[in-house]
């Protein structure tokens, strides 16, 4: 099992910045992939960005050069640094893990609410 706590999100105007973090334990394999999706009522949820315990690091394209994702393989952390942000950027954000020996997990949502 792994557990996923987030923590992070909030209240900002646009044009503004948030950092959201997310903070693995359990049963941790080396190898694997952590990242953020975001959902949005009435929508599939859709990834935000992704990174390896490489720091191979793949964005979606409305992202690009706005968010930024990180990790601290030490701490099972990661983190995502959201700038410039929209108002269309308004969404529950979710941590995803995976390996191949645990499987997928999901952080239990954090909101983020981008204001005009």
């Amino acid at each position: 099992q792994v557990q996923l706590v987030e923590s992070g999100g909030g209240l900002v105007q646009a044009g503004g910045s948030l950092r959201l973090s997310c903070a693995a334990s359990g049963s941790i394999f080396s190898i694997n992939v952590m990242g953020w999706y975001r959902q949005t009522p009435g929508k599939q949820r859709e990834l935000v960005a992704r990174t390896t315990n490489a720091d191979i690091a793949k964005y979606a394209d409305y992202v690009k050069g706005r968010f930024t994702i990180s990790r601290d393989n030490a701490k099972n952390t990661v983190y995502l640094q959201m700038n410039s942000l929209k108002t269309e950027d308004t969404a529950v954000y979710y941590c995803y893990y995976s390996d191949s020996e645990s499987g997928d997990y999901w952080g239990q949502g954090t909101l983020v609410t981008v204001s005009s």
